[in-house]
């Protein structure tokens, strides 16, 4: 497969280039808006080129697909302008600033037979692949609760926009409460209905939240808590699921490396539970990859995209209005 990058971003250079190149993709350009960086970017990674011009790009002669992984507020028309072109789309979390948008995007590539995945990398995890067969095996019986701790200290070198430009689509809600929806969609196979929540901003940044906390009522009857930030650098991450016969425990498994730990523990005694430590950008666009070719669906695909957006858009105006507020899906 021919891929374009759209974006000369951190997250492609340190885990999707080499998930792309491990299917035996090829790298046919990248953009930038900054002609200079993408040609610096482009000669370090091995891109045969670089261009300023989207249309410049998805004009590439055998270009297959593209990965989008520019600020928050450029994935729309940028994905639109992709799919118009014929080109299957690989988008980076959130799909948008809106949830309208975001629904438009899915629902573009769906009319145009075209396959349009997000990258939500957390579920390609063998650890939390491990958790979602646990649980749907019956091992910690009915669901009660879960607990989800993913508050980290966002590295220097990526604060920038994410601390300081709503405008770019800052901010911890978009950046992690979006992932953990998704998890938590994952594991149980159902959609929180209502959420509350209480934002605050520390100081690192400016404009933007950067730690979030909030509840989630989900269809079973089950409640999940939830606890984002850019600035705890000795918490910790991980996730606890609670059910009538069990309960599970991962600690370290919030990352983007196959790490952590994963327990059992139930009527019996405490379990250590093994699980495959692949590389989980590579089982992302291998997923893709194989459904290019008719066999098989995404990792995520775009509904997953416009749900975890959902949820997100729905803790931030929880968080504004200190008010429980029932989560919109878009028809979907």
């Amino acid at each position: 497969m021919k891929w374009g990058l759209i974006g000369a971003s951190t997250i492609a250079s340190e885990h999707v280039i080499g998930a792309i190149r491990a299917q035996g993709g090829e790298i046919l350009s990248v953009l930038s808006s900054d002609p200079a960086r993408g040609a610096d970017y482009a000669a370090r990674h091995g891109i045969g080129r670089a261009t300023d011009d989207l249309s410049n790009l998805l004009g590439e002669a055998g270009l297959d697909a593209v990965y989008i992984s520019t600020t928050n507020e450029k994935h729309h028309s940028q994905a639109l302008a992709a799919i118009a072109a014929g080109k299957h789309v690989l988008c980076e979390k959130p799909l948008a600033m809106t949830l309208d948008e975001a629904a438009e995007m899915a629902r573009a590539a769906d009319a145009a037979g075209l396959v349009f995945a997000t990258n939500h990398h957390l579920r390609n995890a063998g650890s939390h692949l491990a958790i979602r067969d646990l649980v749907a095996a019956g091992r910690i019986g009915r669901v009660l609760s879960a607990r989800v701790f993913h508050a980290v200290h966002l590295p220097p070198h990526l604060q920038g926009w994410r601390i300081n430009d709503a405008g770019a689509g800052g901010g911890v809600i978009p950046d992690i409460t979006v992932h953990d929806a998704d998890t938590i969609r994952f594991y149980l196979g159902e959609d929180p209905v209502e959420v509350v929540a209480l934002a605050g901003a520390s100081g690192m940044g400016a404009g933007v939240e950067d730690s979030v906390m909030s509840v989630w009522t989900m269809p079973s009857g089950a409640m999940v808590q939830s606890h984002e930030s850019f600035t705890h650098p000795f918490a910790g991450s991980g996730v606890e699921l609670h059910g009538t016969e069990g309960s599970i425990f991962g600690r370290g498994i919030m990352t983007q490396k196959p790490l952590g730990e994963l327990d059992l523990v139930d009527a019996a005694g405490r379990h250590a539970v093994a699980f495959d430590r692949h590389d989980l950008y590579a089982r992302s666009v291998a997923l893709f990859v194989e459904a290019v070719a008719g066999r098989g669906r995404p990792a995520a695909d775009g509904v997953d995209g416009v749900k975890s957006l959902a949820v997100a858009l729905a803790v931030r105006e929880a968080a504004r209005t200190r008010r429980a507020v029932r989560v919109d899906y878009a028809g979907f």
